[in-house]
């Protein structure tokens, strides 16, 4: 396998990075988090017109990639700046719309490659866990199409995105993948209320309230009763993305503590030339390598046509990640002493968003489940 990106993947990697490097430093990120919007707009359409948002989806979307290598080159690189604008849900709704989406309803998808506007998935829901079948808001057909009922937990920009992908059932117990439908609600619908706060990582996120919504016929994305599907597919891009992330913080969070074993002395040398430290930091680089091959093995499995092999890569991957971003994250702070707890030091950050990485859409415990189950099935 030739795992060496194209040249427009390299160019792409390229101009985010630097971009990412000259206009995202650590106060304009920590100013942008903890506004009361939780991310930039102005930054948000500047990532669209860099070609960020588009990267994300195929040509034949309206796109300019797509695969699982744009998905990894581009999150990759919004990682190693901690940024907080709402990329991730606007990937996951977009594939779901992509996906299944009729004419009408594509219409969100160029405003979100456009920058226009912003997209979140409404799924987990108070005490739901990370299993995508547990679904307990309803939704009832009536004369004028579907109402809505039930609430939904830790979405991400919740507060003011202006257009959500919201998991309901029509049938079936809590717990059946049959029966769960995808519909795309406009925020400001009658019955739809937010509350929002911040996230210990940075960002915004809103619980979400649906009291008696009601929606038109042509609300319901793709086949009624058949969201299982299209919700895995979507959430399960959510998973590359987030791994790639991760990757990018790992590698400034060793950056910047090979910086700080190289400067930082003590009995008059570097503490980085203690060997128990070496050794420390050696595990630290091999571990994230690991971490590394596990994106890239999830990466060129995220179209494979059998659901087990596809599946079970991207667990692989969000495992790896969960336990190495731990790692990462502690031996960073630790290596660093002191200092490694501030609030004004960004490697702080770093490690704060590596520990929360692991706990979006499923932790390391319920991947490792799941990547049992997929090789008993």
């Amino acid at each position: 396998m030739n795992f060496e990106h194209t040249e427009d993947r390299r160019m792409l990697s390229d101009m985010l990075r630097r971009f990412v490097a000259e206009q995202y430093d650590f106060t304009t990120r920590m100013r942008h988090a903890q506004s009361p919007q939780g991310y930039s707009v102005d930054l948000w359409r500047r990532y669209a017109e860099l070609g960020a948002i588009g990267a994300l989806f195929a040509e034949a979307d309206g796109g300019l990639g797509g695969a699982g290598f744009d998905i990894s080159v581009v999150f990759e690189a919004l990682g190693r700046g901690l940024v907080v604008e709402p990329f991730l849900d606007a990937l996951m709704a977009g594939t779901a719309i992509a996906t299944a989406g009729t004419p009408a309803q594509r219409e969100a998808l160029d405003g979100l490659i456009a920058g226009s506007i912003t997209a979140a998935l409404a799924q987990a829901e108070p005490d739901s866990g990370y299993e995508l079948n547990v679904v307990r808001t309803r939704a009832e057909r009536n004369a004028g199409g579907w109402v809505l009922d039930g609430a939904k937990a830790v979405v991400n920009a919740g507060e003011h995105a202006d257009l959500f992908l919201v998991s309901a059932r029509t049938a079936g117990a809590d717990g059946d993948e049959a029966g769960i439908n995808l519909f795309l609600v406009s925020a400001g619908t009658f019955g739809l209320s937010a509350r929002g706060y911040g996230l210990i990582d940075g960002g915004r996120a809103a619980e979400l309230v649906f009291d008696q919504v009601q929606l038109g016929p042509d609300a319901l994305l793709g086949a009624a009763g058949q969201g299982y599907a299209l919700l895995e597919r979507a959430t399960g891009r959510g998973l590359l993305a987030l791994c790639s992330e991760a990757v990018g913080a790992m590698d400034c969070a060793r950056d910047a503590t090979l910086e700080y074993l190289r400067t930082r002395r003590q009995f008059g040398a570097p503490i980085g030339s203690f060997q128990a430290l070496q050794h420390r930091m050696a595990d630290v680089l091999l571990e994230i390598e690991q971490a590394r091959s596990a994106v890239i093995n999830a990466a060129a499995a995220l179209d494979h046509p059998d659901r087990a092999t596809r599946e079970r890569a991207l667990s692989a991957a969000k495992y790896t990640i969960g336990r190495i971003g731990t790692l990462v994250a502690e031996e960073s702070i630790q290596l660093h002493g002191g200092i490694g707890m501030t609030w004004e030091l960004p490697l702080a950050h770093y490690a704060k968003r590596l520990v929360m990485i692991d706990h979006q859409l499923g932790d390391e415990d319920h991947h490792l489940r799941r990547y049992i189950a997929l090789g008993q099935a």
